[in-house]
């Protein structure tokens, strides 16, 4: 009981970082500022008055609709707040009021931002990608990651261990250059062979993100997690578009053109072409890591005891 009020500001906050999450997933991938100008209408234009953009409070007063055009406003905006406000909730009770619990909430806004602009836009954007590789190896610093993964190196190569702060900088060093590198290099190597792009290197990058942050083992298990995610998830969006005849109108003019046989095998081909936002489900595994991804670890750990 005594933590409620606490727990409730830092909601409350989070839901305000979340508005202005919203700002930089629109703007960030159109290269414009997130400063200014003040938050507008998307349909009208029109500048959004202070009391009509309180996180999902107006969103809920207003019924979804603009108040200037009446226009309906996307149910994102309301989602990423409250989501927002929900990671800032859970960060709070997980590690408490710690500089742990700062890094993380910074983490999980960070993954926000590039879960949706991947949805939306498909863009990881390197602006964030990089601020985000810097402020974790900038954490890395004054928390420890205790990856396992430097001290192990420092013992075959000194006779001492190093600083602790060094060895927990080389930890966030090898978790965003150990997996995102030969992650680029699988990449290239099957987009050659299935002859169309299978991964952007802005997923490569937000893999370097991620390592600063999580170091070796927590990025592994992340793009494990993730593409896991996105495997299943992937063949049940491709039987379900094709299931509703998504592109049903092209495939019929190009089998009136006599480019395929059947309308449903065109159908099933451009269903199959669809391309998936992979940073989304990374994000989703990098969330899952930073709050179950321990005890994962310890149970694997101990399968080999």
């Amino acid at each position: 009981m005594e933590t409620a009020p606490v727990a409730a500001l830092v909601f409350i906050f989070g839901l305000a970082v979340g508005s202005f999450l919203n700002v930089c997933i629109r703007r960030i991938p159109a290269s414009a500022s997130i400063v200014t100008p003040a938050s507008r209408c998307p349909s009208c234009g029109r500048p959004i008055k202070p009391y009509d953009n309180i996180p999902l409070l107006s969103y809920l007063i207003l019924r979804g609709k603009c108040r200037a055009c009446g226009l309906r406003i996307s149910p994102l905006y309301p989602t990423v707040e409250l989501l927002t406000g929900l990671l800032f909730l859970a960060c709070l009770l997980t590690f408490g009021p710690t500089l742990a619990g700062l890094k993380w909430t910074l983490f999980c806004c960070l993954i926000v931002v590039l879960f949706f602009t991947d949805i939306l836009e498909r863009i990881l954007p390197d602006k964030v990608n990089f601020f985000g590789l810097a402020a974790g190896l900038v954490f890395s610093l004054v928390l420890p990651i205790r990856d396992g993964a430097a001290l192990w190196l420092s013992g075959k190569l000194f006779n001492f261990p190093p600083p602790a702060a060094v060895v927990s900088l080389v930890d966030a060093v090898l978790g965003a250059t150990l997996i995102s590198l030969p992650l680029w290099g699988f990449g290239a190597v099957f987009s050659r062979i299935i002859g169309r792009p299978a991964l952007g290197f802005g997923d490569v990058k937000m893999m370097m993100m991620v390592g600063a942050f999580l170091g070796v083992k927590g990025t592994f298990l992340t793009l494990l997690a993730g593409t896991l995610l996105g495997s299943v998830m992937g063949i049940l969006i491709v039987v379900l578009l094709f299931a509703v005849g998504w592109k049903g109108r092209v495939a019929l003019r190009a089998r009136r053109r006599g480019l395929g046989k059947s309308g449903a095998g065109l159908r099933w081909e451009l269903a199959r072409r669809y391309q998936l936002p992979l940073g989304t489900f990374l994000g989703m595994g990098a969330i899952f890591v930073v709050f179950y991804g321990a005890p994962v670890l310890q149970w694997y750990a101990r399968l080999f005891e």
